[in-house]
C-alpha cells in the first residue's frame, strides 16, 4: 500500500483530493492546523466521513513547527503533496510576515523533512497570481515574465524556487502545480463563486472591484484533483512547473450571469474601487500539463457552477 502526506487536508482543495487517494487504496496522513482564516468547523466537516477509514490518520499540527512535524510523523511516505498555505491575495497585504512565515518558511520545513526522510516525491500547490500582471496570455510556464503583486503571490514564487534548490541537491522530484481559480463544492467561503451565490440567494448585492472587466480561469475542483494526481505519478524530470487551469478566461459579469440563470435569481451590483493586488486576468496555456502529465480538464463552467450551487443549496453555513 503506498503512503501520503498531505498538507492542508482538511481544506477544500485537500479534502477532494483525501476522497480520491483513500478510493484509490492509499495510506494517507494529513496534517492541517485547522487555521482561523475561516471556520474551522467547515474543515471538520469536510473530514467527517475520512476520519471513519482506516488508512486515515490526522495530524494537527502547523507547518511552522519542524520539530514538532518531525517527532510526531512516521516520515515513511511515498509521496508529500504539499497544499497548506494562507490562502487568499487581499489578505495578505494586512499580514505579509505571517504569510512568509507559514507559505516559505512553512514549505521549506516540509522539504526539509522530505530531504530527512527520503521522501522523493514532491507536489506543491502553487498559485496562477505568481504571473501577477504579465501581459503575455495565455500565460505560460516558460514565460520569463513573473510581476507578483502581493506577499501571497510573492510567498509562492519563493515556495516553487525552494523546490528547484532541494530537487537539484538533493534528489527530490518537485512539481509546483500553477492553480488558477479553483472552484466547486466545498469551496471556501470567502471565495467569489460561493460569495456570490450566498449574497443571491439572500437578496444582497454583490460587491464588484473595479468595473466588472476582470477576467478570470474557473477551473473545476474535480479537474484540479485529477491533475494533482497525475502530478503524484510523474516520474519523468526532476523539476517541473505545471499549469492547472480551464485554459479559458470568462469575464466577471459572464460569470455572474452563469450564477444568474442557474439560480433564477437577478443579482444586484454595487461597484466599488479597484483592491490592491487584483489582476486584471487569468488565463492559463494548458499544453505542458497535456503533454506532461496527460491532463485536460473537462468541466465547462456551466456545469461546475451546477454542481457547485447544488451543493450550496443543501449546505449549512458553520
Amino acid at each position: 500500500m503506498k503512503s501520503v502526506l498531505v498538507t492542508g487536508g482538511a481544506g477544500f482543495i485537500g479534502s477532494h483530493l483525501v476522497d480520491r487517494l483513500l478510493k484509490e487504496g492509499w495510506q494517507v496522513t494529513v496534517v492541517d492546523n485547522f487555521d482561523l482564516f475561516y471556520s474551522p468547523a467547515i474543515k471538520r466537516q469536510n473530514i467527517a466521513n475520512h476520519l471513519k477509514h482506516p488508512n486515515y490518520t490526522l495530524v494537527e499540527a502547523d507547518i511552522r513547527d519542524y520539530e514538532g512535524l518531525r517527532k510526531r510523523l512516521s516520515g515513511e511516505y511515498d509521496v508529500i503533496v504539499h497544499l497548506a498555505a494562507k490562502a487568499g491575495v487581499r489578505p495578505s497585504f494586512r499580514d505579509p510576515l505571517g504569510y512568509y512565515e507559514v507559505n516559505v518558511r512553512g514549505t521549506q520545513n516540509m522539504l526539509e523533512l522530505a530531504r530527512k526522510w527520503g521522501v522523493r516525491q514532491f507536489v506543491f500547490a502553487s498559485s496562477s497570481s505568481v504571473y501577477g500582471v504579465n501581459p503575455n496570455v495565455p500565460w505560460r510556464e516558460d514565460d520569463p515574465v513573473l510581476r507578483p503583486i502581493s506577499p501571497y503571490a510573492a510567498s509562492k514564487v519563493a515556495g516553487e524556487l525552494l523546490g528547484h534548490v532541494y530537487s537539484h541537491l538533493y534528489d527530490i522530484r518537485f512539481i509546483a502545480l500553477r492553480l488558477f481559480t479553483v472552484y466547486g463544492p466545498r469551496q471556501r467561503p470567502d471565495l467569489a463563486i460561493y460569495k456570490f451565490a450566498r449574497l443571491m440567494l439572500a437578496g444582497k448585492p454583490l460587491p464588484i472591484y473595479g468595473d466588472g472587466t476582470s477576467r478570470r480561469d474557473y477551473t473545476y475542483i474535480d479537474d484540479v484533483v485529477e491533475g494533482i494526481w497525475k502530478a503524484i505519478d510523474y516520474t519523468g524530470s526532476k523539476y517541473e512547473v505545471v499549469n492547472l487551469g480551464s485554459g479559458h478566461a470568462v469575464g466577471l459579469l459572464a460569470m455572474i450571469r452563469g450564477l444568474e440563470e442557474i439560480l433564477g435569481v437577478t443579482a444586484k451590483l454595487e461597484y466599488l474601487p479597484p483592491q490592491p493586488g487584483d489582476v486584471p486576468q487569468t488565463w492559463a496555456d494548458t499544453r505542458k500539463a497535456e503533454r506532461l502529465l496527460g491532463w485536460q480538464p473537462k468541466t465547462i463552467l456551466r456545469e461546475g457552477l451546477r454542481q457547485l450551487l447544488d451543493w450550496v443549496r443543501t449546505c449549512e453555513e458553520v
